[in-house]
């Protein structure tokens, strides 16, 4: 099974793009984030014409999430337990979810396609709304986990953190002064891995950055940041056998300011030559 998370910042601006990279690079499962549109917008029929079932999470042109998956999807969730909402000037515990998380399961693997809250800026309500938020997560994973310890489940999206400062190119973003890098926000990172988590990308490809801003020529100086991950349980993560980030798709005609990060996987393992893979 191939896996790809991209944040794709429109998917009806750049649907074309999307589905060739999927068809390419041969990907079964395709977490999409930012796609800025309603389900009733979502641009399905391209990637039906290429063999993908499709399941959105959006309400309006902001946030949301898909998945696109050339197997059948089961047990679709729009919020996973515990998710906070967030309204501008409104503190209370029933806020409006915001369209941030589409969870399901294809051929017995659990994924969540996640847009983690921005943050804005340290002052700011939505940064506070954004470490609620994953701790919420943090939360529900260990529970999951601990419920069903030999689940592959993966995490995947745009997490809007740069866990380390090997992780940032982008000479703007000081701890300190920024999120993405604040104490906290990296403490909240961490603690989805102590909840049983890997990073499954950095062993296979120890550099390289997955955004980079419209602004400035951080591209062309190569000034980006990795904020979106693929995060899999011990079952998930012993499974991958293989990563990429695709740094070229940030090139060309309409890019979005993100990439692709893709994980192989082969859950079935030599011993089990006689056994049916579960991916096929």
């Amino acid at each position: 099974m191939r896996l790809a998370t991209w944040n794709v910042n429109s998917i009806r601006t750049r649907v074309d793009r999307i589905v060739s990279f999927a068809e390419r690079e041969h990907v079964d499962v395709l977490a999409m984030q930012e796609i800025k549109c309603k389900p009733e917008q979502f641009p399905y029929e391209p990637f039906e014409a290429a063999g993908y079932h499709v399941e959105v999470n959006g309400h309006n042109q902001w946030n949301g999430v898909a998945i696109a998956s050339r197997e059948p999807i089961e047990d679709v969730e729009y919020a996973f337990t515990g998710m906070p909402g967030f309204q501008k000037g409104y503190d209370g515990d029933d806020a409006p979810q915001e369209a941030r998380a589409l969870g399901a399961t294809v051929n017995g693997v659990r994924v969540w396609s996640l847009y983690v809250p921005n943050g804005r800026t340290l002052d700011d309500p939505h940064y506070a709304y954004k470490l609620r938020w994953l701790e919420a997560l943090r939360q529900y994973t260990a529970d999951t986990l601990a419920a069903q310890p030999d689940l592959p489940l993966a995490l995947v999206g745009d997490f809007n953190i740069i866990p380390t400062d090997e992780d940032n190119g982008d000479p703007a973003i000081v701890v300190g002064r920024s999120t993405h890098v604040s104490p906290a926000e990296r403490a909240a990172f961490q603690a989805l891995q102590d909840a049983g988590l890997a990073d499954t990308v950095r062993p296979f490809v120890p550099t390289g950055y997955t955004y980079w801003d419209y602004q400035r020529l951080k591209f062309p100086r190569n000034e980006g940041i990795r904020i979106d991950f693929i995060l899999g349980s011990r079952a998930f993560a012993g499974a991958v056998t293989g990563a990429a980030i695709h740094r070229d798709e940030r090139k060309g005609t309409q890019p979005s300011d993100h990439v692709p990060v893709v994980v192989d996987l082969d859950l079935a393992g030599p011993e089990d030559d006689d056994v049916p893979m579960i991916f096929g």
